[in-house]
């Protein structure tokens, strides 16, 4: 029995310290959720703002910029432009792909080259979706999957930590 008793009371000594670790992992786990959902909500808060090259505002708006005013909301300061903010965070590979992360295209035409960016808004398998500020179209959310966008993705980049 005196060895029922040692091997209790040395189980819970070694449990105790684990569950605030735990604890402490689910909480910051709930913390990235509540910030990548408060990410995506202002994204579509700006659906229908017109374009406006260097916008930053819901008057107009340019790529770059609603990736800038939507990570500000949380505290996450990006570079200004979308071929800047490419380098920013950590790279993402497409089977890794998460809500949240930014998406980074290169088009070219006529000699030109620019850069490109918008926010994953929600990942089902080969359905990927993001919202972004497009030339013609004003803040949309666009389908990532289809070859117009699929062949022109730079490198994706998760900012969320």
């Amino acid at each position: 029995m005196n060895i029922f008793k040692t091997f209790l009371i040395g189980l819970l000594l070694v449990a105790v310290p684990i569950a605030p670790a735990y604890s402490q992992k689910k909480k910051k786990k709930k913390k990235k959720k509540h910030r990548i959902t408060a990410v995506i909500s202002t994204a579509k808060g700006y659906i229908g703002t017109p374009y406006r090259y260097g916008g930053t505002s819901r008057k107009g708006i340019d790529c770059s910029g609603l990736m800038l005013q939507c990570y500000k909301k949380i505290g996450v300061k990006l570079p200004r432009t979308a071929k800047e903010q490419s380098k920013y965070g950590n790279k993402v590979s497409w089977g890794n792909l998460k809500k949240g992360d930014i998406v980074f295209f290169k088009f070219k035409q006529k000699g030109e080259k620019w850069y490109h960016s918008g926010m994953i808004s929600s990942v089902k398998g080969e359905n990927i979706r993001f919202i972004h500020a497009s030339s013609s179209k004003g803040v949309v959310e666009s389908n990532l999957m289809v070859d117009y966008y699929r062949k022109k993705v730079k490198n994706f980049r998760r900012v969320i930590k």
